[in-house]
């Protein structure tokens, strides 16, 4: 069955057109990325198919039901977080948890029941009692999910779920991604954090300037640029002029420095092997490390958003 169904979705504020005409589906099960730059359409996305914005065209369903037409009964079989805390700061954990599960009326044992297994779940148990207002931004964005929860829905709408949170709380959170997949649970998931969609999700949609510019599995997407292979080198003595003796190399299209090594753009990895060890050896300078890479889903990002910034010759993404 499908979770999702969107055809021919457009979203237009005054001036702005923020989605242009997108159809896409996400089957029942599957985590399924929604990757754009910011401004992209992600969230007014998120707003339609969750009931909180009508489309100017178009049709959206939920689980057979369409949006529009039947947004309570869709909006029964999901839980949303939203980029935003929606956490009350001068309510405990505990409190946040049983207010949430109150609105979804929910009764009173399975929500209590359903709240320790989810604090415990996100690592946040032994602060049940302690108001939210002294929690970290990372306890904060785990409660809120843990809140999106309570009602044990279908499908889940994670909008940003990461940005900006600290290691633990990452891990935490996509461990949980994974563990809802495992389950049967539908996880929409909107990201600019290319390497979040590789790892979380089953099929990713790019999306840049409201229109969906492809969508497909992570592998296969990088698939889809095979001329994109790289070779990436590491010298025990990193001199700031031998990234313009790079350049010169023969078959190189692009030089990125990546910390403290270099990410060598090229067809032909083999020659450029070659000719980086015969520049290494010229200049009296040991290769600490050497490998070789297919393209990556950035490169894919990159290649489909032309989301690119120069500095000084250097690309990188913003």
């Amino acid at each position: 069955m499908l979770a999702i169904e969107v055809d021919h979705l457009s979203k237009k504020f005054v001036e702005v057109q923020a989605l242009s005409d997108i159809s896409f589906t996400v089957e029942e099960g599957e985590t399924f990325g929604f990757l754009g730059p910011n401004g992209a359409g992600k969230t007014t996305t998120i707003r339609i198919l969750t009931g909180i914005s009508p489309p100017t065209s178009g049709s959206a369903k939920v689980f057979g039901r369409d949006i529009v037409k039947e947004t309570i009964a869709a909006r029964r079989t999901m839980g949303i977080v939203s980029e935003n805390s929606n956490v009350y700061d001068d309510l405990s954990a505990w409190r946040n948890m049983m207010l949430s599960a109150q609105l979804y009326g929910i009764g009173k044992a399975t929500r209590e029941k359903r709240g320790r297994e989810l604090l415990e779940l996100f690592g946040l148990w032994e602060r049940k009692d302690s108001k939210a207002r002294g929690f970290s931004k990372g306890m904060k964005r785990r409660l809120t999910i843990a809140m999106g929860l309570i009602n044990d829905p279908r499908l889940l709408f994670l909008d940003e779920p990461t940005s900006g949170l600290d290691v633990q709380s990452n891990l935490i959170i996509r461990d949980v991604i994974r563990d809802l997949g495992s389950k049967g649970v539908t996880v929409f998931l909107t990201t600019h954090n290319i390497e979040e969609a590789n790892l979380a999700c089953d099929r990713v949609a790019i999306i840049n300037k409201g229109r969906i510019a492809a969508i497909d599995s992570p592998e296969r997407l990088k698939g889809t640029i095979q001329s994109v292979q790289s070779v990436e080198v590491a010298f025990a003595n990193p001199d700031p002029s031998i990234a313009d003796k790079l350049r010169s190399i023969t078959g190189i299209s692009e030089v990125r420095k990546e910390g403290d090594k270099f990410r060598l753009f090229t067809e032909d990895p083999p020659s450029v092997i070659a000719q980086v060890t015969e520049l290494a050896k010229n200049e009296g300078n040991r290769i600490v490390s050497l490998n070789t890479y297919g393209p990556s889903l950035e490169d894919v990002f990159i290649k489909l958003t032309g989301l690119e910034v120069r500095t000084k010759g250097v690309k990188a993404i913003d």
